[in-house]
């Protein structure tokens, strides 16, 4: 009974004092601390995740940790209660001008963690207010180095760039700062059409870069198509040459047997018994024929001066011919034709010397 009278006395003292307090002696952030403090009722329960800073007689004591908590009612008090959850700050928007001189409107949020109680709460007046200022001053001057396609290519770094000079300062008052996210970025309406009209522009480049490569690959699909093409004409060409040129040697070489065979057959039927009279037709045969195809193919005629002498021209063949077969014997086909070749004109076919 003694110790709950106790408590609410001094519970009552502490309402009092509270209220006869000067309200010009209590600062902003005091007002914003003292409308959350939780009264000494000497048994507390301090909630998870968040941190109660006791001072004894206006000193710091210490800081009570989450759970039952004992205090002495006058001597100590609650002055700060500092949560250990992450924090989200709405950044205001502001003004910042880029590295080519453009205005843009910028607004962000950021992410803190208070880490140290004791310098969240004795390290700077406001928190959550420097973080906020840090914040905004920061951004400014990262913003100052970029362009203004660099702001939007780059925003990732930029939000780093930031985190990084804010938790150097905020070092100091036991606040990490976790991440920070820029929500929107203005930008004057004339530089919005002007990006607008280089973004145009560029689409009309990719697109006629991508016509003229459509071209040059048409074109050079067509030469390729034409080198081949020329290539296999000439292949075949070549193949129809080889082709002809192998079926003529094989026509020469069939007319040279079949004209061997010929001549081994008229040597042997020369040999035989009335050979020399079936001779002496055949040059008849053919001295007629002879004269019969004169000035058909040119105009001009060659005739001997014994042209109408039919016996003399028959007998002078014969006369060449039995000369021949006494000096060179029927021994080989190849001699005869040479000696045949010494014949006159007149006196050999017109098949034989389209042959020869």
């Amino acid at each position: 009974m003694m110790l709950r009278t106790l408590c609410r006395r001094s519970a009552a003292i502490l309402q009092q004092t509270q209220q006869s307090a000067p309200r010009l002696w209590v600062t902003p952030a005091q007002q914003r601390w003292a409308s959350t403090l939780p009264m000494n009722t000497v048994v507390l329960f301090v909630p998870q995740q968040e941190a109660w800073v006791v001072e004894r007689m206006g000193r710091y004591h210490r800081i009570l940790e989450p759970g039952l908590n004992f205090l002495i009612p006058v001597l100590d008090k609650i002055r700060y209660v500092q949560s250990l959850k992450e924090i989200v700050i709405d950044v205001p928007e502001q003004s910042a001008v880029s590295l080519d001189n453009v205005t843009l409107q910028i607004d962000g949020v950021l992410y803190l963690r208070i880490l140290d109680p004791f310098k969240a709460s004795y390290g700077v007046e406001d928190p959550e207010y420097a973080v906020t200022q840090l914040a905004q001053t920061t951004m400014r001057s990262e913003l100052g180095k970029l362009t203004l396609d660099k702001v939007f290519r780059e925003r990732e770094s930029l939000n780093s760039n930031i985190v990084h000079s804010i938790n150097q300062a905020s070092d100091e008052w036991g606040i990490r700062c976790l991440r920070y996210e820029i929500k929107d970025i203005h930008v004057p309406p004339r530089v919005k059409e002007s990006m607008q009209m280089q973004v145009e522009a560029e689409r009309k480049k990719r697109a006629t870069v991508l016509e003229s490569e459509g071209t040059r690959e048409a074109a050079i699909n067509v030469a390729e198509g034409r080198k081949q093409a020329q290539i296999l004409a000439s292949e075949g060409e070549k193949a129809e040459q080889i082709n002809r040129a192998a079926g003529e040697a094989q026509a020469v070489v069939a007319k040279a047997e079949a004209k061997a065979k010929a001549i081994r057959l008229l040597s042997d039927a020369l040999t035989e018994q009335n050979g020399n009279a079936a001779a002496s037709l055949s040059v008849a045969e053919q001295y007629v024929s002879a004269f019969s195809n004169l000035a058909k193919q040119t105009n001009t005629i060659l005739l001997p001066s014994n042209t109408g002498d039919i016996t003399g021209m028959v007998t002078q063949a014969m006369t060449i011919y039995s000369t021949l077969a006494k000096t060179t014997p029927a021994t080989s086909v190849e001699a005869a034709q040479v000696k045949k070749e010494e014949l006159p004109d007149f006196l050999v076919s017109p098949e034989e010397q389209r042959t020869q």
